[in-house]
């Protein structure tokens, strides 16, 4: 039989299958990572140090990679490994933290760090060069091509979409809403160690506390965070209580250096199957395929596995990629079940503004045990540990909120699924 003419095969093109390439195009990368995000942004730092053969391209729609962001990790959440590679996008170290609660306040010890947005943006930038491609909006995407606004269509073995988590109908969350002012005080502020929690301010809106990073003596991020039932975020009047609250601890502000803002999902049941199906195949990265923190939110451990994860694939085509991520995505919902039974004790047995308690009395079990809850690695004498003695809530509601796992919201009503 004597093959299609090729001009007759770009007419037939919409009907080849998705892995089929039209003869004679070439295809624009290996892999494309749709959102310069810290998920996309670490696979494609961790593919140029590994295999700088593979050909990625990240588009990102804004000016720059990583957005305008803070990402912090406790020294156990990763390996030695990863702690060497992810090395240079640390700027901030520290030995230790606090707490501070009405009824309890603790240091413990133990390393934290953080990655800035601006360093990130920095460090990836001088090393992929090419490889990134700022103010690129992208308008739609398929497992393996990528249509720009501009009307541009980019072809690609495989390609990675990384822009957030979009709603969900087969996930039930509450949020972690904050906002955050780096400030230049007039003065030293006399801080050595962050302050994770500072639950000791007036509760509104949910649990509510102030997180402070010491970025210099007279330098230090302060964040008015608050876990609630919604995602609005009053940006004013949160300005208002971060600058309540610099005042009430004796600090003078001279410059406020910049702002950043963000809402967080915090898990609380859903059906993880269901929800990837909605990708249709695309292969997702960091919230997008809801890989952070059930309870903390916290995203940076999570990317620094789904990265080592990509780079060791043997094969990095669309059908084969997606698999791979989708399965690592669907191992860690089944391990986080617990932390989503806590979270839904957290919200819905706790009224708002007790839930504090529940975060005060989290903090008196021992040190190592908190550190295994960061990692996400708790064992089950940690869960019994964590459940055991007298609740800081009515017990009927616990039991209540604990397994139930309607979504309670004005979400449908998801289901809890893990096989």
């Amino acid at each position: 039989m004597m093959p299609l003419p090729l001009r007759l095969l770009e007419r037939l093109g919409c009907m080849l299958p998705e892995n089929a390439s039209t003869p004679g195009t070439a295809d624009d990368a290996d892999l494309i990572l749709v959102g310069g995000g810290l998920a996309n942004g670490l696979i494609a730092w961790r593919l140029r140090q590994l295999r700088p053969d593979v050909r990625v391209l990240v588009l990102e729609s804004g000016g720059a990679l990583g957005g305008n962001h803070t990402w912090s990790f406790h020294q156990g959440d990763l390996t030695p490994a990863q702690h060497a590679w992810l090395a240079p996008l640390v700027a901030h170290r520290w030995d230790g933290y606090s707490v501070a609660f009405p009824g309890r306040s603790r240091s413990l010890a133990g390393g934290y760090a953080s990655v800035t947005s601006s360093r990130f943006d920095a460090v990836l930038r001088a090393a992929l060069a090419s490889t990134v491609r700022l103010s690129t909006p992208v308008s739609t995407l398929s497992a393996r091509t990528v249509t720009l606004t501009d009307g541009r269509t980019l072809r690609a073995g495989a390609v990675i979409d990384g822009r957030g988590l979009r709603p969900s109908r087969h996930l039930s969350l509450g949020y972690q809403k904050f906002v955050g002012q780096e400030l230049r005080l007039s003065g030293a502020h006399g801080l050595a160690q962050p302050v994770l929690m500072d639950a000791t301010v007036a509760q509104h809106d949910g649990y509510r506390f102030v997180y402070l990073l010491p970025l210099s003596a007279d330098t230090l991020l302060v964040e008015d965070t608050y876990y609630a039932d919604d995602e609005t975020i009053d940006a004013g009047l949160l300005r208002e209580r971060i600058a309540a609250y610099v005042k009430a601890r004796g600090w003078t502000v001279a410059q406020v250096l910049r702002e950043e803002r963000g809402v967080l999902p915090i898990t609380l049941a859903g059906n993880v199957h269901a929800f990837w199906d909605e990708s249709q195949g695309v292969a997702r990265a960091g919230l997008a395929a809801g890989l952070f923190h059930s309870t903390t939110g916290y995203s940076l451990p999570s990317a620094v596995q789904l990265a080592d994860l990509v780079a060791a694939l043997p094969d990095l085509s669309s059908a084969p990629l997606f698999e791979a991520i989708r399965q690592h995505a669907v191992a860690q919902w089944k391990a986080q079940g617990f932390f989503r039974l806590l979270n839904r004790m957290l919200f819905r047995a706790a009224a708002p503004s007790q839930r504090w308690r529940v975060m005060q009395r989290f903090y008196g079990l021992p040190a190592p045990l908190i550190e295994r809850f960061y990692a996400a690695r708790l064992g089950w004498l940690d869960k019994a540990r964590i459940l055991s003695g007298k609740p800081p809530v009515p017990v009927g509601a616990a039991w209540r909120a604990g397994w139930s796992t309607g979504a309670g919201s004005a979400l449908s009503r998801p289901f809890e699924r893990t096989s």
